[in-house]
């Protein structure tokens, strides 16, 4: 992919220098289509059922809610999270409300502890990058806060 990008931006400049302004916001344009395409190709052939992502978080076996643990979760999550995400609604962050429905419990523990290396290893995570055009901040949490977190948002299905 690396390649093929260098490919198209080299081309893009090729071709936008022989142009005017609108020519280049053209090409500019077109080349982002193209990536965003792309990585939203490679995304969709991920299942995001069993994607558990890239970090520390290899295994969680999720028994019966830990309302203590989910209360925690809770205050952590809101000193920490919701000047980007909200519940219920799109934010500077995805709306929250399912989330562990759509994704695994090992990738949002992982996105919440290292969300640069996700961001970087993790298809799914750079396309959430690419929609959202805004990284997710690095809160540096413990395990055990993230997984009082991941315990809250068990809460919000």
């Amino acid at each position: 992919m690396k390649l093929k990008l260098i490919i198209i931006l080299a081309f893009a400049i090729v071709m936008s220098s022989c142009g005017g302004e609108k020519a280049k916001e053209e090409v500019v344009t077109s080349v982002k289509e193209e990536v965003k395409a792309e990585v939203k190709a490679k995304a969709e052939i991920i299942d995001p059922m069993t994607d558990k992502g890239v970090g520390v978080i290899t295994s969680i076996t999720l028994g019966e809610l830990d309302e203590t643990l989910a209360a925690k979760g809770k205050e952590v999550f809101k000193t920490k999270c919701t000047a980007c995400h909200k519940i219920s609604k799109r934010f500077v962050g995805p709306a929250l409300k399912g989330i562990t429905e759509r994704r695994t419990p090992e990738w949002i523990m992982n996105m919440i502890l290292d969300p640069e290396r996700m961001v970087k290893e993790n298809e799914t995570a750079r396309q959430l990058l690419i929609e959202y055009s805004a990284p997710m901040a690095n809160q540096s949490l413990t395990e055990e806060e993230a997984r009082s977190i991941l315990e809250y948002l068990r809460t919000k299905n």
